[in-house]
């Protein structure tokens, strides 16, 4: 069993609901029990800015899901919300997107996944959300989520009820 922390994230639809129930479907995958997560956060659209802002969240799970295993149900859950993946299309509108933040302390670079999210220590967005479910936990090569987030500039990113 390891600590697996995922982002959530979109800006299509009733976003917040969407995040909530797509928690709800994270907490019930096989060998995987919920940790904690988040509250709700909503930021300004990053790299295409050009779209509505996102709802922001992140859970902690302990799996004994494989990471590539873990990445193939994360993906199937954005599919089974809607979501289509538009080859070379990045930082677009999306119902649903889920990322592998941290799985434990590893480090894994394989083609279709990559861990710790090679912008991890750079996005407020992902991080907030990230330090209220893993504030100790360790971004290999960066230090732990609440050190790497006190120089990360996060004017624009704020919790929202529900």
């Amino acid at each position: 069993m390891v600590v697996a922390c995922i982002g959530l994230g979109a800006n299509l639809g009733d976003a917040p609901a969407t995040l909530r129930a797509a928690i709800q479907v994270l907490a019930g995958l096989p060998g995987t029990q919920l940790l904690a997560s988040s509250r709700l956060y909503r930021s300004p659209a990053w790299g295409n800015e050009a779209q509505p802002d996102f709802v922001n969240a992140a859970v902690a799970l302990q799996t004994e899901l494989p990471a590539p295993q873990l990445l193939e149900q994360l993906l199937a859950i954005e599919q089974q919300f809607g979501r289509v993946r538009e080859p070379g299309q990045h930082w677009g509108p999306r119902l649903l997107d889920l990322d592998l933040l941290l799985y434990a302390e590893q480090v894994i670079d394989l083609p279709q996944l990559q861990v710790p999210h090679p912008f991890l220590h750079q996005r407020g967005f992902a991080l907030l959300p990230l330090a209220d479910v893993a504030p100790q936990a360790l971004i290999p090569g960066h230090g732990t989520v609440r050190d790497v987030l006190v120089g990360i500039n996060t004017s624009g990113i704020d919790p929202i009820g529900g």
